[in-house]
């Protein structure tokens, strides 16, 4: 076959465990391409949240998706990582060779020794909320992440949904917007307690309004909204000034045709050992939140520990016989001659 793409690992996904990834086998000599369906790196650090602070990786006491994303890069640079993006890997076949055939929806054909999920929940999209007639209005007042906050400075936005996403765009988005109207079915959330109360707070001193009911109406015209209908609530059905929406109702994941590639799954999650994270097809590997095992926590930090075991055995398929000396990047001159600093 011509112009099929060779590399030591493919990666399926460019979220932050997928970039991680590289890094750890880079450090083991092993060359990297990345595959995700987006188009960019990130994942959905980069897709639905890019400005929201994240306060649980070591050492950044606070650091946006984005810029968590950016500093991955950064780390991974000097492995000089390849990239594709905006393709869905269609299949997948076992070579006699041991390694691995990989087809992008594209027919882009690439061989590897090894192939590493990091797919985060698979391919997902919003979930659209119960609103007749919202359809006109999606991507041009009607959104369903944030890319940047800046877009919505001086509107009277509406954030619909009682989860995480939904109190923290209130909470983040309020110093920007004209007008902030949080909208839930119900007074109890599914949010962190300490947003709530300072949400509850906020409203107390009139800097938003907290509205039980559902929206069941918009206005507007040529995708722009100017009002949205609540209803449910103590006051009857009311209108509300409403320049951009947010509605929050989830996410719909799919593994998409990674579901058909002959792996065990478990609940739509992809079982690995703790090990090596290695799924049931040896040479697949899985890391992040695709995978599952017993214990399972779906944070990113954990996906950075996952891929540090995936890599020495990855290392162990792709250049088998040749012993393994475990290092410590702060003492290798080695290592740190691949990632051009000096000890």
């Amino acid at each position: 076959m011509t112009g099929i793409i060779s590399t030591d690992v493919l990666i399926v996904g460019a979220g932050p465990v997928g970039l991680f990834a590289v890094f750890e086998v880079g450090l083991l000599d092993l060359k990297c391409h990345l595959i995700d369906i987006l188009d960019k790196p990130g994942g959905q650090c980069a897709e639905l949240y890019p400005e929201k602070p994240i306060y649980d990786i070591p050492g950044w006491p606070s650091i946006s998706a984005q810029g968590l994303v950016d500093k991955l890069l950064e780390q991974v640079a000097p492995f000089k990582p390849e990239f594709t993006y905006n393709r869905m890997v269609s299949s997948l076949e076992k070579l006699e060779d041991g390694g691995f055939r990989v087809t992008t929806d594209e027919n882009e054909v690439f061989e590897a020794k090894v192939v590493v999920i990091a797919a985060g929940g698979g391919s997902f999209q919003p979930k659209r909320p119960p609103i007749p007639g919202i359809e006109p209005y999606e991507g041009k007042s009607v959104f369903y992440s944030v890319r940047r906050m800046e877009d919505f400075r001086g509107h009277d936005l509406v954030i619909v949904g009682g989860g995480d996403s939904a109190l923290d765009w209130t909470l983040n988005l309020q110093p920007v917007a004209k007008s902030v109207t949080l909208v839930h079915r119900r007074a109890e959330f599914r949010a962190a307690p300490d947003s709530v109360n300072k949400m509850y707070a906020m409203q107390e001193m009139k800097q938003l309004e907290f509205r039980v009911g559902q929206v069941t109406g918009l206005t507007g015209a040529d995708g722009q909204l100017s009002s949205a209908t609540i209803k449910g609530g103590p006051d009857g059905d009311i209108e509300v000034p409403c320049t951009r929406m947010l509605p929050f109702f989830g996410l719909t994941m799919k593994l998409g045709p990674i579901a058909e590639w002959g792996l065990n799954l478990h609940e739509n999650l992809i079982p690995v050992d703790t090990e090596k994270f290695q799924t049931s097809v040896p040479g697949i590997f899985a890391v992040g939140d695709i995978n599952w095992y017993p214990g399972k926590l779906k944070l990113i930090l954990s996906g950075f520990h996952e891929v540090a075991l995936m890599a020495q055995a990855a290392k162990r398929i792709v250049s088998p016989g040749e012993r393994i000396v475990f290092q410590y990047t702060t003492s290798s001159t080695s290592l740190q001659k691949k990632l051009g600093v000096s000890g």
